[in-house]
C-alpha cells in the first residue's frame, strides 16, 4: 500500500480530477472537428461562383435597364386635396409621430417648424428630410404635396393660405 500512495503523491500533471479529464477529452474531439470544417471552407472558397454568374440572363437584362422612365399622366386629372393627400401618404408617420415627425395637431411640435416658414417646410416635404423620403415616399404632384403641407401646419397652429396651382394663375 505504500507504494501505491508514494505513486499517488509523486504523480504531477495538467489534470487534477475526473471533471478536468472529461474537458480534456470532449476539447480533444471538438477542436480538431472545428478545425477540419474551417480548412474545408478556405479550400473550398475558390470554387464558389462570382456574382451574379449564377442566373447570367436576369443579370443582363438588370445591367443594361434603362435608367430612368417617363411615366405619363393626365394633366387634367383632379388634384387630391390636403387632407386627402395627408390620410393617403403622410399619415403613417405623422398621425402616430413615428421617426422624430411632428404629429398631426401638436402645436408644440410644429411651432418651431411654422416658424422657418412655408417655403422651408415645403421644400422639406419635396425633397425630404431625416427619416422622411421625398415626398414622404409618396407618388403625387407638387401642388398636391403643397396642399398637404397647408393642410399639417393649419392643424398645427399657422395660418399658410391655400396654395394656388401654377397653370390657374396664369
Amino acid at each position: 500500500m505504500s507504494d501505491s500512495s508514494h505513486y499517488e503523491e509523486n504523480h504531477t500533471g495538467p489534470i487534477k480530477n475526473p471533471s478536468q479529464l472529461l474537458g480534456a477529452v470532449f476539447l480533444s474531439f471538438v477542436v480538431p472537428i472545428f478545425l477540419i470544417i474551417g480548412l474545408v471552407y478556405y479550400v473550398t472558397s475558390a470554387n464558389k461562383p462570382a456574382a451574379g454568374a449564377v442566373n447570367m440572363e436576369r443579370t443582363t437584362a438588370q445591367n443594361i435597364q434603362k435608367i430612368g422612365a417617363v411615366e405619363i399622366r393626365d394633366a387634367n386629372r383632379e388634384m387630391k386635396t390636403g387632407e386627402a393627400v395627408f390620410q393617403a401618404q403622410c399619415s403613417a408617420c405623422h398621425a402616430a409621430g413615428l421617426a422624430g415627425s411632428p404629429k398631426l395637431g401638436d402645436q408644440a411640435a410644429w411651432a418651431a417648424r411654422i416658424k422657418t416658414g412655408y417655403t422651408t417646410l415645403l421644400n422639406s416635404a419635396l425633397k425630404g428630410k431625416n427619416a422622411m423620403g421625398a415626398q414622404g415616399g409618396g407618388d403625387f404632384d407638387d401642388f398636391e404635396i403643397a396642399r398637404a403641407v397647408v393642410y399639417m401646419a393649419n392643424a398645427g397652429g399657422a395660418k399658410f393660405a391655400e396654395p394656388a396651382k401654377a397653370d390657374a394663375a396664369k
